[in-house]
């Protein structure tokens, strides 16, 4: 029988032009940059958010819905939600800061000319000259904003196409139902919801186990170690099934996903070991943010231990919202063995915690207070520093 004929050989597939590579390599950079401004400014967003009364509710429910998107995905991207929406919030806030160096420069020259000569000639004329460059500016930020707000246009003001925009028939209520739309896009209520049932949820799970705590400190000595211990016992189930109940709950969206542990534990002895890794980052990113509370940080930088709780408790709802999506996706339940060193992995760590959280009210500056705020549960930030 004949031999085949050889394969012609597979030439490699041509490189891109180098204009082309250039253009996809800028685009891949500005996608990059693009996202971390966004990703700053929902960091930064839940922060400042996170101090507000009432409003701490968004930041909350941003934060549950990341964890029920993963839990529905099972993909860890996908819980980093509006980060491109965000990053034009981001870009306005550093475009802003940039366009108004200017108008910082003119003011620190006025102030010394009205230092050294109050009233004069060079005063005045720096006075003048602030005040029209205030309102360029201001005009500029204006503009940039509703042209979208992005940094290339605090970067260049486009007059000639600000000209055609004042002569264009709706062009000013055409960039008021951008805006609308922009931020009807941002599903604020949504989230508030969210929070808002989140945080009851929580409390439901939570009052009892703190109240009995907060008890114990105020009963006599006998009766307080039996409290303490009731405590304590009523906690420590309380933690370890909280985070999970919490991330079903942001993936159903049923409140009655708060009494459903049945479901917590099938999900759990489909994936032990991803739910002992999920409470393990979950408790361990807590602890750190305990020691942020051992003396008052001043009003004006109180979102600023917020931003460090945030940073610590996002990458644990996410984490909570795999371990729900590896339960969900695994049809069978693992071996007993990797079932049972689940269990056992996770009554240390909860202890740890449980005890750790009990003892942190001897150094916080709200004492016994402190064991309300449960900040991996609750809105991220103290409570009672708001």
């Amino acid at each position: 029988m004949a031999e085949p004929p050889p394969l012609p050989p597979v030439s490699p597939a041509p490189l891109p032009p180098a204009p082309v590579l250039i253009s996809r390599i800028f685009g891949a950079l500005c996608s990059a940059v693009d996202w971390l401004f966004g990703f700053a400014t929902i960091l930064g967003g839940v922060a400042v958010l996170s101090i507000l009364p009432g409003l701490n509710l968004l930041s909350l429910g941003y934060l549950l819905q990341a964890s029920g998107r993963v839990a529905t995905t099972g993909r860890m991207r996908d819980g980093f939600i509006g980060v491109r929406k965000a990053s034009i919030i981001g870009q306005m806030v550093f475009g802003t800061w940039l366009v108004l160096w200017p108008a910082r420069i003119v003011s620190g020259f006025w102030r010394d000319a009205n230092l050294i000569a109050p009233h004069g000639m060079a005063a005045r004329h720096w006075r003048a000259g602030l005040l029209a460059v205030t309102i360029v500016t201001l005009w500029h930020i204006a503009w940039a904003c509703f042209r979208g707000g992005r940094l290339q246009h605090f970067l260049w003001p486009a007059p000639v196409r600000f000209c055609r925009w004042l002569t264009a028939p709706n062009g000013f209520s055409q960039r008021c139902d951008a805006i609308a739309d922009y931020l009807a896009s941002l599903h604020l209520a949504r989230l508030f919801w969210i929070g808002l049932r989140g945080f009851a949820g929580a409390i439901a799970w939570l009052i009892i186990p703190v109240s009995v705590l907060w008890a114990a400190t105020l009963a006599p000595r006998p009766i307080a170690a039996l409290l303490s211990l009731a405590g304590i016992f009523l906690l420590l189930i309380a933690i370890i099934y909280l985070p999970f109940l919490q991330a079903n709950f942001a993936r159903t969206g049923r409140f009655r996903s708060f009494i459903e542990v049945g479901e917590v534990r099938a999900l759990f002895r489909r994936a032990p070991i991803a739910f002992w890794l999920a409470l393990l980052i979950t408790l361990l990113f807590a602890l750190p943010l305990y020691l942020l509370k051992i003396e008052l940080p001043p009003r004006d930088l109180t979102w600023l231990p917020s931003l460090v709780f945030v940073g610590f408790i996002l990458p644990s709802r996410l984490l909570t919202g795999w371990a729900v999506s590896r339960g969900l996706r695994q049809v069978q339940p693992r071996h007993a063995l990797f079932r049972w060193m689940g269990r056992l992995a996770v009554i240390p760590v909860a202890i740890v915690y449980v005890l750790f959280v009990y003892l942190t009210q001897y150094v916080s500056w709200n004492g016994s207070v402190s064991l309300l705020e449960q900040h991996a549960f609750l809105v991220p930030a103290p409570l009672i520093a708001l």
